[in-house]
């Protein structure tokens, strides 16, 4: 898990360098980790529904969960639910100026808006002022399928040069009114439209850039398409926190999230599972067995790896590289690895409940070592 980017330059990323902003307790931008983010789907105004969905994605891991605020019965619940949540959360306006500020007071750490559509100066100048009175930061949002008439008159059709010039209309306004903690995203459903505008808002701008690929479809379809377009921006270093859009659980959000981090080495969360599609050579049911595996390690949170190969061919080489590995072998039993060498051969029958037991162990090793690390630094300083 170590940064080996010296010896393997072809894994580096080297970010983009922007200016950092607070989402309430969370760092977004400049050297902070990426964070990962979700929105609530349930009624606002149902507070106990709301906080429950906010629990959920906590336990999965969310940084920061958006909550949208279209009516004062919402900004009302909004209050309880930002008592009772763990991470920052974001209020979601459109339109309506007033739950801006009702927001901004019932406790939001962000408030995602676009200066523009909600109203005269006036009304931008009292939404700003009421996050900064309440240490608020901005999310300016723009979509491609809401782009001002005027852009699209202009451009002819939503392109990532409409986009860029909308983000920096509203960026402008903020920062004509001595505002400056916000980021900007600029989603599109079309992965192309999106990774262009992004490019280009981020040679334009030093905030930070919040990342997604919106209405990207069902779980499916839309893991792929995000995984392609918020990957390539990634990939180049660009992006301070992402939300992954599904027309799914928004705890999967959060799973596809981390899992695309996790892929890039951006972000390590949980057991990284590399296992071999399976064919005529295994010596166990790979699928079956990585379908278990999978649900009986989520509670752990650690960042390790685990290979699971069904034979020796190709095994034995990944578990060099692995915390926890297994290999198929013959006569109903495989091998055990251990930090990449070879710990005992172990029966396939009881194989899920070893491997399970050494993951843990190893995961409660190196959260030891973790602690002792911090411990060290700390008397150091």
């Amino acid at each position: 898990m170590s940064d080996h980017s010296h010896i393997r330059p072809w894994r580096h990323i080297e970010r983009r360098k922007c200016r950092q902003i607070m989402v309430g307790s969370v760092p977004v931008g400049g050297d902070a980790p990426i964070s990962v983010q979700s929105m609530t789907n349930t009624l606002t105004s149902d507070a106990n529904a709301t906080i429950g969905q906010i629990r959920e994605l906590e336990e999965a891991g969310a940084d920061i969960v958006r909550v949208s605020c279209p009516d004062e019965e919402s900004t009302a619940a909004f209050r309880t639910i930002a008592r009772a949540a763990r991470v920052p959360l974001v209020a979601d306006i459109h339109f309506h100026y007033k739950r801006g500020i009702e927001a901004a007071e019932a406790g939001a750490a962000c408030l995602r808006i676009n200066p523009g559509n909600i109203g005269n100066a006036s009304r931008v100048r009292d939404v700003i002022q009421a996050a900064k009175d309440h240490g608020c930061s901005m999310r300016i949002g723009v979509n491609a399928g809401s782009l001002e008439k005027e852009l699209l008159e202009k451009y002819g059709e939503p392109c990532p040069e409409a986009m860029v010039e909308s983000a920096l209309n509203h960026a402008r306004i903020l920062q004509d009114h001595d505002f400056h903690e916000f980021k900007i995203s600029v989603k599109a459903s079309d992965p192309f439209l999106t990774v262009a505008a992004y490019q280009q808002l981020a040679d334009a701008i030093d905030c930070p850039l919040h990342l997604g690929v919106t209405e990207a479809g069902p779980l499916r379809s839309g893991t792929i398409k995000s995984s392609i377009g918020l990957g390539n921006m990634l990939w180049s270093g660009i992006g301070d926190t992402i939300r992954v859009s599904l027309a799914a659980d928004p705890v999967e959000e959060i799973k596809v999230g981390f899992d695309i981090l996790k892929s890039l080495g951006l972000r390590h969360r949980g057991v990284n599972i590399i296992a071999c599609p399976s064919c005529a050579r295994q010596g166990f049911n790979v699928i079956e067995t990585v379908g278990i595996l999978e649900e009986k390690l989520a509670h752990i949170t650690t960042p390790m790896s685990l290979s699971i190969i069904g034979c020796v061919v190709n095994g034995p080489g990944e578990a060099l590289y692995t915390d926890v590995g297994f290999t198929g072998g013959g006569k109903g039993a495989g091998m055990v690895y251990l930090n990449g060498k070879i710990a005992h051969k172990q029966a396939n029958d009881g194989m899920i409940d070893e491997i399970v037991a050494r993951v843990e162990a190893k995961a409660a090793e190196l959260d030891a070592a973790r602690k002792v690390e911090s411990a060290s630094e700390v008397a150091a300083e």
